[in-house]
This record gives structure tokens, sequence and C-alpha cells, in this order.
């Protein structure tokens, strides 16, 4: 028989980083959740990714059980890993903070396809290519898809 599910949960925490203290210790520990195995388990599961912030997706069963989902790394910390920078522009529309190009693009677009609601690369690379804008970054060069 299957399990209930009482709930999901998510959390971003470093990969291989993950401790009881807080902000995962007292959201798990609210839902009644072993936190100290949780850990355990992620820390082991995540050893290869170490330091890179990982969104993770906790459901939770009635039993006080638990299963969880490494997901990639958000779009905007990859982007920002690539060039090198903290934070993004805080005026994007004004400030631009660095710039990359469509293949470097399309490098981000690939580790993201299996999380990203769409079905091509293109489709992808525009999404990241959104991401991109929105954190004051300039895409150069072509976009593959344009003819002209």
């Amino acid at each position: 028989m299957a399990k209930e599910v009482a709930g999901y949960l998510k959390l971003q925490v470093k990969g291989g980083q993950a401790n009881p203290s807080p902000p995962i210790g007292p959201a798990l520990g609210s839902k009644g959740i072993n936190i100290m195995e949780f850990c355990k388990q992620f820390n082991a599961r995540t050893q290869d990714k170490q330091g890179q912030v990982l969104p993770v997706l906790i459901t939770y069963y009635t039993d006080k059980s638990f299963d969880f989902v490494v997901k990639t790394p958000p779009t905007a910390v990859l982007l920002k890993d690539l060039i090198k920078k903290q934070t993004g522009s805080a005026e994007p529309n004004r400030k631009k903070i660095g710039s990359v190009t469509w293949e470097q693009i399309k490098q981000v677009a690939e580790i993201k396809m299996p999380d990203l609601n769409c079905f091509t690369i293109e489709s992808a690379m525009r999404m990241v290519a959104g991401t991109a804008r929105s954190l004051g970054i300039t895409v150069t060069g072509k976009a593959p898809w344009e003819n002209n």
C-alpha cells in the first residue's frame, strides 16, 4: 500500500553542505522530518556538486518518512558563475554587468534542460537568455535560429 503524502517542502541547499542549523533544521523540524537523516542522505547524494546551490524538493509522508529529489542549480546561479559575479544588476535595463555568447547560453540550457518546461534546446536557450537579460547580462552574437 502506498504511503499517504503529508506535504511537500522546497529548499535551496549547497551541495554536500547540508547541516541541521537554520534554515534547514527549523524547516524540516516543523514538519516532523528527521533532520540528521536528511542531512546525511543529501550530503551523500550531492558529494560531486560540492558548494553549488541546489534546489531540493522534499516529499514527506504521514509516517514521518521522506523522499527528496535534487534539481539542477538555478539558471541565475549558473549565469553568475559564468561571468564570475556575485549578484545581478540592480538596474538590468540600464547597468549591464557582463556578457555571454549564445554558445555559453546553449551550455547552460543543456544543464538546465531536465528541469525546464520545454522540449527543444532552442526554447530552453530562449528561457536562459531571458534570465540573463533580467540579471543585466548582455547576450552577444546572433541567435542560432535567426537565418538573416
